[in-house]
């Protein structure tokens, strides 16, 4: 019997038709639990306010938490998933501070900031325990969460902005240095406890780490560059490079090998918001 083309083609044409379909399955396989929980989740938006404190780890405050707190406040949008996911985007306004004459780390060299720091981060959150905003029986659990942030920073001086002056030879392109850019992408990690508060009303009390990809939140970072004993007195972007006037080109100002890290602390005040589609549980868990 003669083979056609037809025939020739038939097991490619099989083939193909299996792996399509073995596609389509794995897509099915990787998707159900997604399917799962918008056909049967708790599907709500929570909208809130947060109140608490900042502080950060750097090169002006290398090693204590909670040193020269200050006041951070803030907004957020939680999206619960089902009873133990959830995804939370938050905008923080804060300043965080530091002095050097609060570390034992290099001695003698008189720097402060204030950096003002506007914080935009989303997360993914786990609860340990089922949790529902408006559970009679789940209402509370601890939880943990991570994920990604872009902020927004500019320290200062005496009121005075550090970075237009480059206080480590940014300006005089002193061993190559260039300006350090204002923007920065941060990982925030954090845990805490969430407590709901009759049908639409929850709290939670958490702590939150980021650690940046910048070591100049501080305006510090490697090596003086003036000699400092002939540093322009009338000159200040010289006198808050090095205010002491003790120091020589080289000498070391900061640790480039630790970037700078920022935490938030405090309490959040959220309200339920159910969205379309979504369902009453059917074991009368919930409030209505």
């Amino acid at each position: 019997m003669t083979l056609t083309h037809s025939h020739i083609a038939a097991p490619t044409q099989i083939h193909s038709g299996l792996r399509h379909k073995a596609y389509y399955y794995a897509l099915i396989m990787l998707f159900s639990p997604w399917i799962a929980i918008q056909g049967f989740g708790q599907r709500n938006l929570e909208v809130g306010l947060f109140g608490g404190d900042a502080y950060y780890l750097g090169d002006l405050n290398p090693d204590v938490h909670f040193r020269a707190v200050q006041i951070a406040y803030g907004a957020f949008a939680r999206y619960n998933i089902d009873e133990r996911w959830a995804l939370k985007f938050g905008a923080t306004e804060t300043k965080v501070k530091g002095n050097s004459g609060k570390t034992n780390f290099l001695p003698g060299r008189d720097l402060s900031f204030v950096t003002p720091i506007t914080d935009f981060s989303l997360t993914g959150e786990f609860n340990f325990f089922n949790y529902f905003t408006g559970s009679k029986y789940s209402w509370i659990t601890p939880y943990i969460y991570a994920g990604l942030g872009f902020f927004f920073f500019n320290p200062t001086s005496g009121g005075v902005k550090l970075r237009p002056l480059g206080t480590e030879g940014q300006n005089k392109n002193f061993e190559g240095r260039k300006p350090y850019s204002t923007t920065g992408i941060s990982i925030p990690f954090g845990l805490g406890v969430k407590v709901s508060l009759g049908r639409r009303f929850a709290v939670t009390a958490f702590w939150e780490m980021h650690k940046t990809f910048t070591d100049y939140i501080d305006d510090v970072s490697t090596t003086y560059y003036l000699v400092g004993p002939v540093i322009d007195q009338n000159n200040p972007g010289e006198i808050l490079s090095d205010p002491t006037k003790s120091h020589l080109p080289g000498m070391q100002r900061g640790n480039p090998k630790n970037y700078d890290w920022y935490s938030f602390s405090g309490l959040t005040v959220s309200y339920k918001l159910n969205l379309v589609g979504s369902r009453k549980c059917k074991d009368n868990t919930y409030h209505n």
